[in-house]
Order: C-alpha cells, then sequence, then structure tokens
C-alpha cells in the first residue's frame, strides 16, 4: 500500500500503520464528498494489505475535522430530496466500511472535532485525544440533524439523554469531559501526543491479525445481537481461530513463559 501525496485524504503507510489524514488545514480539515470515497478506497486498501496490520484516522495541523464544508453546503442543500438523500446514502457508506474493516481504526483527535468531524471520531474503534481538544455536534444550529451515523454512535457511545443534551445544546466540551463520558478512551499531553499515540497503536498492532479481526466482529455484532446468536457466533469464531498458528504460538509462549511471536497467520 503507497502512500498517496494528494488530495483531501492522504495516507501514509509506515511500520504497518497506516494513518488517513483529513488534509484540508485552510479549511481546518473540513470533509468534503469525495473524502468519504477516499475513505472507502484506503481502508479497502488496506484491509487487503498484509502489511497493514493498523489504522489511524487523524487531521493535519492542528485540527481533527471541523465538520462538512459549510460555504459550499448551500449548493448541496438545493438539492432535490430524492437527490440529496441518495448523495448521503452514498457518502454514508465509508461509516459503513470503518466497522466492516477487520483491523483495529484509531482516531487520533489532534484538535476540534466538530460536527461530522465528532462522528468520524466516533466511527472509529478506539479514540485518543491530545489534551487541548474540543469536541462538539452542533448540527442543529444550521437546522440540521446528524447524519452519517451520528445518531446511531451517539446514544450508543452516551445514552440517549446526554445525546440530546449535546445535540439540542450544541455545547462544546474539552477532552477530560469526553474522556469522562466515555467518549474518548484517552487524553495524552499535546506535547507527546504523536509519541503517546504510535505506542499504544504499535501495541495493538502487535497482536495476532486474526484475533483482531474477530473480536472486532464478535464485539460489534454483540451489541446488536441476541446473547444466543451472539454464543453461536463466538464459538464459530473460537473455533477458526483455534486452527491459526498464531493461536498455537500464543499458547506456546505461555507455557514457556516468553513473548509470543504472530505473524498473522
Amino acid at each position: 500500500m503507497a502512500e498517496d501525496p494528494g488530495g483531501g485524504v492522504r495516507c501514509r503507510v509506515e511500520d504497518g500503520i497506516a494513518t488517513l489524514v483529513l488534509d484540508r488545514p485552510d479549511k481546518r480539515n473540513a470533509v468534503m464528498p469525495p473524502d468519504w470515497r477516499a475513505f472507502e478506497d484506503h481502508l479497502d486498501a488496506g484491509a487487503a494489505d498484509p502489511a497493514v496490520k493498523a489504522f489511524v484516522v487523524t487531521g493535519a495541523g492542528d485540527t481533527f475535522c471541523s465538520g462538512g464544508d459549510l460555504k459550499t453546503m448551500g449548493e448541496r442543500l438545493a438539492h432535490g430530496t430524492v437527490r440529496r438523500s441518495r448523495e448521503l446514502l452514498r457518502m454514508s457508506r465509508a461509516i459503513q466500511r470503518f466497522r466492516e474493516t477487520p483491523k483495529p481504526i484509531v482516531a487520533a483527535i489532534n484538535g476540534p472535532a466538530i460536527g461530522a468531524g465528532c462522528v468520524i471520531a466516533l466511527a472509529c474503534d478506539l479514540r485518543v485525544a491530545t489534551a487541548s481538544a474540543k469536541f462538539s455536534v452542533p448540527f442543529l444550529r444550521v437546522g440540521l440533524q446528524p447524519d452519517f451515523g451520528g445518531a446511531y454512535f451517539l446514544p450508543r457511545t452516551l445514552g440517549t439523554a446526554r445525546s440530546f443534551e449535546l445535540l439540542w445544546t450544541g455545547d462544546s466540551f474539552g477532552a477530560d469531559e469526553a474522556r469522562e463520558m466515555g467518549l474518548v478512551n484517552r487524553v495524552f499531553p499535546d506535547a507527546t501526543f504523536a509519541e503517546d499515540t504510535a505506542a499504544l497503536v504499535r501495541r495493538i498492532a502487535r497482536q495476532p491479525a486474526g484475533a483482531l479481526a474477530m473480536s472486532k466482529l464478535t464485539v460489534y455484532r454483540g451489541s446488536e445481537q441476541t446473547l444466543r446468536e451472539l454464543l453461536d457466533l463466538e464459538a464459530l469464531a473460537q473455533a477458526l481461530l483455534s486452527k491459526s498458528e498464531d493461536a498455537a504460538e500464543g499458547v506456546r509462549a505461555f507455557v514457556e513463559k516468553r513473548k509470543p511471536d504472530f505473524r498473522g497467520e
């Protein structure tokens, strides 16, 4: 998977980590319609590349993502209802891809995550934020409601009442409050944010690829299935992993009291 030097979403791969960067710092990394397709393409390419073990999603400069580009929104709002609905459905396929990609995706929230930017972060599997990051979901302030899965992720992450509070007030909040409410997993100091994030992602990427993929599948399915359905899925996933070389190596390493050498097999 080669580096993509241009476009609204830039991709670079280093040490098995594919970093997807929203790269419009002059627009505070406002997300544009083509960027959703770019997310899809980069995630598909990385998922198919055995050298890629995990993804990081972040923003260029000092902003994660300021949401949709409101300066160009007027033209899109003028489209008919059917056309506008189809456009949104097409773009929102990228959000489904975040969940379907079998490799871990970590949002590295390096600054403000506003509106759709906050939703992109919620679509990732884990979220880490720099201490100075700010969050808000001010869709109602411009007469709109959350899209791209916002109404799915927010209540599942924060609960219904807190989601309504944030949506209906549009209030912003900082990284520490985001951690307290469960929106982000960890907050790192600004000065060491890049290094701390990289260390965490490398630690995750060292886990066996098959077990990472299966655990992502079963945890997400578990939030939507009955216990009986999930037990069936877990049993099948575990049986498949039990035949992998990584599982055999993990057991050997435990017995021999050494670190396992996982090969993704």
